[in-house]
């Protein structure tokens, strides 16, 4: 299917997906930026990342970061696709950067908000390949990267069936920085350039933990007081439960533990503060700046932007989406922290990072609500393994930094091209997968 096939079908579409848009809350931003009308940059010097939602916008966060940092005499504009991404950016950058929702993949649209925008680069974060949006960049001569590249076996799958249509946008691609040497050699079947692809890693493993996480973990720890604490992160409908079940075998061989449980999505919040109740648990909400009190059985995060420092405060992680059909979140983060790190199967998304883990002895796997009951109280028994486990995590970090100074090099030189008008660099000389 080409693109003008794609958009015809777009066109024919527009009022379902519209439809759909006009129930989206999207906080203080206008709905035509759904359009691509957003202010004119065009006197500015801008540099352009789009990370679609809070993962993305997670994973980015040290890149973008150092963008502000590098380049204090250009605006950096984050877009993102959902309003909880927005949420994440408002959070974790407040007026250091521009946000907006980025344009609808209409040929209108795109157009439109490339010449409003008119970045310098376009930096988009894993995978978000929007045929009309990397055309008008093309067309305006802004060079198009992606960072922290990945195509998991079922997106590839589907990229290959629309290959005339996919094969068109990734061919205009500037640059691609690899998550990993599977990653690159499925972009290469697709068609991007040897010259156009490096390696980098993942920028996962770039985090950066601030000081004032730690002051606010222990700040909190000390109001809990001195009990067994776990955190179970990122979760979803139908795991919740789960967790409970699970929380329910921790209490019964130590009553004065604490689950710590944050939810992924914010419009789930008071649902899951009724489902513990309706599980006779006594519920402390971080919203309300809620006490936690002896009889405290579950601390609901239900915050946006606090989940490593809700992580700091316990003794043990587990990591959601893991349990339930998603594929797994974000391993690294408790990782980083230098917990024992416990998460279900579904780890689709994730299966470089863990079974770099796996290699390392840095994380225990459970299949059921009863199998997580039993290792959380095992693994609150014996500090030895707790201690192990957690030592063993943070090396893993520590061990494969480095995606982002190899990400920075190259866009780096991607915009000093820009602003001597010269030819956009090739990537190094090495083959795909030949590592950092």
């Amino acid at each position: 299917m080409g693109r003008r096939l794609y958009s015809a079908l777009l066109y024919a579409l527009s009022p379902l997906i519209w439809r759909r848009l006009r129930r989206e809350r999207l906080e203080d931003h206008p709905r035509g930026e759904r359009l691509g009308r957003i202010p004119s940059y065009q006197d500015e010097r801008v540099l352009w990342v789009h990370a679609a939602s809070v993962g993305e916008v997670v994973t980015a966060r040290p890149l973008i970061r150092s963008l502000i940092d590098d380049y204090p005499e250009h605006r950096v504009v984050v877009t993102t696709m959902t309003a909880t991404g927005a949420r994440q950016v408002q959070t974790l950058f407040g007026d250091l950067v521009t946000h907006h929702f980025v344009a609808l993949d209409f040929p209108g649209a795109t157009r439109r908000f490339v010449q409003r925008l008119a970045p310098e680069i376009a930096i988009i974060v894993e995978t978000e390949i929007w045929p009309n949006l990397i055309y008008a960049c093309a067309m305006a001569g802004i060079p198009v990267t992606i960072v922290n590249a990945r195509i998991t076996e079922r997106g590839f799958a589907r990229y290959q069936r629309f290959s005339k249509l996919m094969g068109e946008a990734i061919r205009r691609l500037a640059w691609v920085g690899a998550k990993s040497a599977e990653d690159a050699k499925r972009f290469r079947a697709l068609g991007v350039s040897a010259r156009r692809l490096n390696v980098t890693g993942a920028l996962k493993y770039d985090l950066h933990v601030d000081e004032g996480v730690f002051d606010k973990a222990d700040a909190l720890r000390k109001l809990i007081g001195d009990r067994p604490v776990w955190v179970a992160g990122s979760t979803h409908e139908g795991e919740e439960s789960q967790l409970l079940a699970a929380h329910e075998r921790v209490l019964a061989r130590f009553p004065e533990a604490l689950l710590i449980l944050v939810p992924r999505h914010p419009q789930r919040f008071d649902e899951v503060a009724e489902l513990c109740l309706d599980r006779g648990m006594s519920v402390a909400r971080r919203s309300e700046n809620a006490l936690v009190e002896r009889d405290t059985r579950v601390y609901l995060g239900d915050t946006m932007g606090e989940l490593m420092m809700l992580y700091a405060v316990g003794d043990i992680a587990f990591v959601g989406g893991s349990l339930v059909d998603i594929g797994g979140h974000n391993l690294l983060e408790p990782a980083a922290l230098g917990l024992p790190v416990v998460s279900g199967p579904s780890l689709s998304s994730l299966g470089d990072v863990v079974a770099t883990l796996d290699e390392a002895c840095a994380r225990v796997e459970v299949s059921s609500a009863g199998m997580l009951g039993e290792t959380l109280v095992s693994l609150m028994l014996d500090e030895t393994r707790r201690d192990t486990l957690g030592r063993n995590a943070l090396a893993v970090v520590e061990a494969n930094r480095g995606a982002l100074g190899h990400t920075r090099d190259y866009l780096g030189k991607l915009i000093r091209a820009r602003e001597l008008h010269e030819p956009w660099p090739l990537a190094d000389d090495r083959q795909p997968g030949s590592g950092r």
